[in-house]
């Protein structure tokens, strides 16, 4: 009985350990990575027993909200340059910054029967109203006008724009038949649930490459859970899963 007695303080440690370790890591997340990141999020609460609680939005809006003292432990951006920017104003932990995906940019439509030739499409003009991301806090919506800007179509196309707050939103304006057409990022139409529409793969040599990088905010520096998820997303499994989603590779 004496040993049995001894014995309980270890058994209880060994059954109790997963939950006394887990921790939460706060997660601000550009939209267009929603639907992969929630698989990612699920994969990793299954590998290391942490929970990632994640927000949503354009980059732009994430990146103020940071600034502005918002919770958070990790920051996921659809480019660069806020990472960075959040690493140079000491709000981020320097040495932390990674691309973790590369998006890939689409102009695409549920409607099969649309268009063909995307190109063809956007000069000759078929359409009422075509959907971006607001290009000032939305790196997706940067890659649009660059790419309507390489088209020699950025002054003429403007009264038919309609741009979305992120390109989330911008998704749902097409997704819901709001607009004819729009710029969106590859991975959500591969998320899509419904035949894939038309779908013109824009050449990357259209707009500047769409480094999305993953920085550790000074908030989550000490949080066991931030750092496990900053590794968790540079490790293979979380590559493949990645690239699986429709994005070039990140590290």
């Amino acid at each position: 009985m004496l040993r049995l007695a001894l014995l309980w303080p270890t058994l209880l440690i060994t059954l109790l350990s997963p939950i006394t370790l887990a921790d939460e890591v706060r997660i601000a997340i550009a939209a267009n990575f929603t639907d992969t990141s929630r698989q990612l999020a699920e994969r990793f609460q299954t590998d290391s027993g942490h929970r990632a609680i994640i927000s949503y939005g354009s980059t732009g809006k994430l990146y103020a909200q940071i600034r502005n003292g918002a919770p958070f432990d990790v920051f996921l951006a659809a480019d660069q340059q806020r990472p960075a920017l959040l690493e140079q104003q000491g709000l981020a932990v320097a040495g932390s910054r990674f691309t973790y995906a590369s998006g890939k940019l689409v102009l695409w439509s549920p409607n099969g029967e649309r268009f063909v030739d995307g190109t063809d499409f956007l000069t000759g003009g078929r359409f009422q109203r075509l959907a971006m991301a607001n290009p000032q806090t939305a790196p997706y919506g940067l890659a649009a006008q660059q790419v309507l800007q390489k088209l020699a179509l950025w002054p003429a196309l403007q009264p038919r724009v309609v741009r979305g707050e992120s390109i989330a939103q911008t998704f749902q304006f097409v997704a819901t038949a709001n607009t004819d057409a729009g710029f969106v990022a590859l991975a959500q139409v591969r998320a899509w649930p419904q035949s894939a529409g038309s779908l013109w793969e824009i050449p990357q040599t259209y707009y500047q490459p769409i480094s999305q990088q993953a920085v550790l905010l000074v908030r989550g520096q000490d949080n066991p859970a931030a750092q496990a998820w900053m590794n968790f997303l540079s490790s293979e499994p979380a590559q493949a899963l990645i690239r699986q989603a429709g994005y070039g590779a990140g590290p």
